[in-house]
């Protein structure tokens, strides 16, 4: 007889072959759970006969986790301060273009660039000769317009007493003394006109307005230069003192005019915030708010004979509001957040550490101070945190974990000591131990 080729008879073959293997792989795994059972039940392992406490103690053999090592630090009792921090730009008090007020060669330049220099210090020369003779012109043509104003009151003196003798008409008086009047007002341009030459001449020494740095020269010795070029022939900024302007929110402007605006400490930090660079002073905040950033502007003053501060320079601000006393001050490592809030592992006495809920208050980059929750002279944990439980042993820095065990008398059935089961006692010299657990 043939055999059903048909396609249902097919497909009920394989459906057949796969229940048979479903069945087959299921009895498989119910007589390796079954052996596994027996195994631990009846092996060397087994928790038969041991104490409640060793087959449930966190050290225990039985699968137990062994004592996590930690760091750890004291609750202490100090001042934390209350600073607002914020990026600022160096701001030099003064930074003056050194421009020719008057046109010339320039004959000499008398500084080297980056060079310190004082208030009114010689800078460049342009030739003064041109300027000179222009004075002497005009001094010139003072003393000539001086002479004929003499000259014109001698006369009016005489007509006048002529006048008197009724020897002359009042007219002629009259039009010396227009004259006289008219020559002093001559001498008076001719005055202006010589101390306009004298100016100019002065201007040919270019001196610096300000004390402060030299930047890059910008003109050499040797061109024509014109009165207030636009290419100034160099720059010079004042560095010390030196500010540096920075943006606070506006609703710190209450808590620093509280306090005072000017006076606050400020300090002045790299851009990466690690390095000290200045202390001052806060000078004074803006008059105004920004609206479109809500921060106002606020400059601090420092001393920068050390020149740490650069011209134009990013760097961290930190302003020092106020300063909090008597604050429980931990590190800022010990304070973890959970979803109940922010806790502390306390350690305990007997190694073991507990979590405590806390209330965190201000903070600066190391510590934070505790609102509540804990007290000075408590030991928190600031390492290995994460892998603690409430309760569980802790192993302190310093520490062997299996001597540790040993001391506190965990060695024994069902502590956890690091050794094989049935071992030699380490504390017995001659090996003769009883067996441990």
């Amino acid at each position: 007889m043939m055999p059903d080729l048909s396609p249902a008879a097919t497909k009920k073959h394989a459906q057949g072959r796969l229940a048979l293997q479903i069945a087959a792989v299921v009895a498989i795994a119910v007589a390796l759970g079954a052996g596994l059972t027996f195994c631990a039940k009846t092996g060397p392992n087994a928790d038969s006969g041991r104490p409640a406490g060793a087959r449930s103690g966190s050290g225990g053999r039985g699968g137990g986790r062994p004592p996590t090592t930690v760091g750890t630090a004291k609750a202490v009792a100090g001042s934390i301060p209350i600073a607002i921090s914020a990026l600022g730009i160096v701001t030099p008090l003064a930074t003056v273009n050194i421009n020719a007020r008057v046109s010339g060669a320039l004959n000499v330049v008398m500084f080297h660039e980056g060079q310190m220099v004082r208030k009114g210090q010689l800078l460049a020369q342009i030739d003064p000769r041109p300027y000179e003779l222009a004075l002497q012109q005009a001094t010139a043509q003072l003393q000539r317009d001086q002479a004929s104003l003499h000259a014109a009151q001698l006369d009016l003196t005489r007509y006048q007493t002529l006048k008197a003798q009724d020897s002359i008409a009042g007219q002629t008086v009259d039009t010396q003394s227009a004259l006289v009047r008219q020559d002093a007002a001559t001498v008076s341009a001719d005055q202006a006109g010589a101390a306009s030459a004298r100016l100019n001449l002065s201007f040919t020494r270019i001196t610096s307005p300000v004390a402060g740095k030299v930047g890059l020269r910008l003109i050499d010795a040797g061109n024509q230069i014109t009165a207030n070029a636009t290419t100034p022939i160099a720059i010079v900024t004042q560095v010390d003192p030196i500010s540096v302007v920075f943006s606070l929110p506006e609703e710190d402007i209450p808590a620093i005019s509280h306090r005072g605006e000017a006076g606050l400490a400020v300090t002045a930090l790299d851009r990466a915030g690690g390095a000290v660079l200045a202390t001052g002073a806060l000078a004074t905040l803006d008059n105004v708010i920004d609206t479109t950033t809500g921060t106002v502007k606020a400059k601090a003053r420092f001393d920068n004979r050390a020149g740490t501060l650069f011209a134009n320079q990013f760097v961290n601000v930190s302003l020092l509001v106020d300063t909090l006393q008597n604050q429980i001050i931990v590190p800022t490592t010990a304070v973890r957040h959970g979803p109940q809030g922010d806790y502390v592992w306390v350690l305990q006495p007997n190694q073991t550490v507990n979590s405590r809920p806390i209330k965190a208050g201000p903070a600066t980059a190391e510590t934070v101070s505790i609102a509540s929750g804990l007290k000075a002279g408590e030991t928190v944990i600031t390492e290995g945190g994460d892998r603690l439980k409430d309760g569980g042993k802790v192993v302190l820095p310093g520490q062997n974990p299996a001597l540790r065990g040993a001391a506190s008398g965990r060695g024994g059935p069902g502590g956890w000591s690091g050794h094989r089961r049935g071992g030699r006692n380490p504390a017995r010299a001659d090996g003769g131990g009883s067996p441990g657990a």
